[in-house]
């Protein structure tokens, strides 16, 4: 008898199996949440049915009694009513504007778990509108002053006033040319001398915002590797392009893109391995919550929040990363854009001791201004091929050496060598730190279920007790003078012109709102209320909305 039809399938068997290897591998690489599996997320997120508790079931969604849910909803009344009354004007204009601005609708709408969003939305409004800011304050249209804690998303490192002087004096150089673009202003060449010289790499280019930068920087990875694939780590953030935000939100499946275990063995082993990676992308505010997405108070569904930041762990993962890539001819690409220059004068590199192959710089470095910029080896800058001259990799942009925008650089860097500047940086890991124990030590001391996680300058809320109504705490914190960005207590962003009596009045205005927070009986959890508990409530949510659905 032959064997040739047992042979056939057994010698396909053995030729598929590297291929299998190494598909396993890249499973085991991914992290096991929703966050590690962009398609399996993306469906899901197709799937989740929307649902919206009524004006009964706001104030009892954990099974509060009848009492609780009255003393919850007479908090609420009266909160509703300080808001409108404080805040008449900023709510006005922002009610207006929101009609004509997709952006505030997304905001609003995510400000909040979604089942609880629709009838906060409709009672308790906040205000997008601020007129003026100073210090470490600022000013809404009805006069109200704030500690600002947004820290403009990343751009305030420094002090609102550092970048107004930054702006003003780099809107003086921008006259002299105006609206002229393509020609370069005289202070591009100081500006790529510094660029140069803070990254330690050779070449520089201009763009408009973070996420053309970190798009620039694959390109060109993809361009000189003559690979496709890129590399990024659960949950981190590199703008809104589709290859670096894969999953919900993205209106394409994921594709060239793999979504790996952040500080993970089986990530480095599916680097050495595989022959398709062209670069590695790292933000390293990851760092403060690794394999986890940025923490807005969206999230907080049944109430618990993880993180938590160890330098010497980060710092040697990044060092074994970066070993592997010079192995391997992978691209390492440091995204600085939202950190930037807040850890060191030289960033993230600096920082950590890791030199990068590329790196992204936005936000802070034109003082105020908006921008980006790669920073890369001579090789991975270069956009043509002298024996091949069709063969490009393009990329311009009308707006991205802007002299005004090039003047504000000019003098953020002029600042930066200050000794007032560098004064902030002294020993300001070990400053932050001991702010964050303060805080945390205050929170103790009141009774309050709520803890700080930081690295350096940049913090989380967690909270120590689970609950479904812990995104109320940022409506209180706003009532007591704390500008919080849309995210809520997800992240606080404090600049570093923040003082000790300054940082001691946030704390006790977190501890006022924190009071007010638990005498309204959000934080009281009926008896048998636990995690477990909680997330039965979810799933049987979840399900009667699904299956009220179809």
């Amino acid at each position: 008898m032959s064997l040739l039809p047992y042979a056939l399938p057994a010698g396909s068997l053995l030729l598929a199996l590297p291929y299998l290897k190494q598909r396993l591998e890249l499973s085991r690489a991914k992290h096991r949440s929703l966050a590690g599996h962009s398609r399996m997320a993306k469906r899901l997120a197709g799937w989740l049915p929307g649902y919206a508790f009524d004006e009964s079931n706001f104030f009892k969604a954990d099974g509060a009694d009848e009492a609780l849910a009255a003393q919850r909803r007479a908090a609420f009344e009266a909160l509703c009513a300080g808001y409108a009354e404080r805040y008449a004007k900023s709510l006005a204009l922002t009610a207006e504007a929101r009609e004509g601005l997709a952006d505030l609708q997304l905001t609003g709408a995510y400000r909040v778990p979604f089942p609880f969003s629709p009838y906060l939305r409709e009672r308790l409004k906040v205000g997008a509108f601020v007129r003026s800011a100073g210090g470490v304050e600022v000013e809404d249209l009805d006069g109200n002053r704030f500690l600002d804690l947004t820290g403009s998303y990343g751009v305030n490192v420094f002090g609102v006033d550092f970048y107004k002087a930054c702006m003003e004096e780099g809107a003086a150089i921008g006259l002299e040319l105006g609206p002229v673009l393509g020609a370069y202003h005289p202070v591009v060449a100081s500006n790529i001398a510094r660029l140069k010289a803070i990254s330690g790499q050779d070449q520089v280019s201009f763009h408009m915002s973070g996420t053309e930068a970190v798009m620039q920087a694959v390109r060109l990875a993809r361009y000189h590797t003559r690979k496709k694939n890129l590399v990024r780590f659960c949950g981190a953030y590199h703008g809104w392009w589709e290859d670096v935000q894969p999953g919900p939100g993205n209106p394409m499946p994921p594709r060239e893109t793999y979504t790996l275990k952040d500080m993970d063995d089986r990530s480095l082993q599916v680097l050495r391995t595989r022959r398709d990676i062209a670069c590695v992308l790292i933000n390293p505010l990851q760092a403060l919550h690794p394999n986890r997405n940025a923490p807005g108070d969206s999230t907080l569904m049944n109430g618990l929040r993880s993180a938590g930041y160890d330098r010497a762990a980060y710092t040697q993962w990044l060092k074994r990363l970066r070993e592997v890539c010079t192995e391997r001819g992978i691209v390492l690409i440091f995204d600085e854009v939202f950190l930037g220059f807040r850890l060191a004068p030289g960033g993230a590199q600096e920082y950590f001791g890791v030199k990068a192959d590329m790196v992204t710089y936005g936000k802070s470095v034109a003082g105020g201004y908006p921008v980006g910029v790669v920073c890369g080896r001579a090789d991975l800058m270069k956009r043509f091929r002298v024996d091949r001259p069709a063969d490009l990799c393009f990329a311009r942009g009308t707006f991205n050496s802007h002299p005004h925008v090039m003047g504000g650089m000019h003098v953020f860097f002029k600042r930066l060598d200050t000794p007032e500047v560098q004064a902030l940086y002294a020993g300001s890991d070990e400053r932050w730190n001991a702010r964050r124990e303060r805080f945390n030590a205050a929170m103790a001391e009141a009774g309050l279920p709520v803890r700080a996680e930081n690295l350096h300058s940049v913090w989380t809320l967690g909270y120590t007790q689970p609950g479904r109504y812990h995104w109320m705490f940022q409506y209180y914190l706003r009532w007591h003078g704390l500008a919080l960005s849309w995210v809520g207590t997800g992240r606080f962003i404090f600049a570093l012109n923040f003082d000790d009596a300054a940082f001691d009045e946030v704390v006790q205005r977190c501890v006022a709102a924190g009071k007010d927070m638990q005498a309204a009986g959000w934080w009281t959890l009926p008896e048998g209320v636990d995690a477990k508990f909680i997330g039965k409530q979810l799933r049987k949510e979840t399900l009667s909305a699904f299956f009220g659905r179809h």
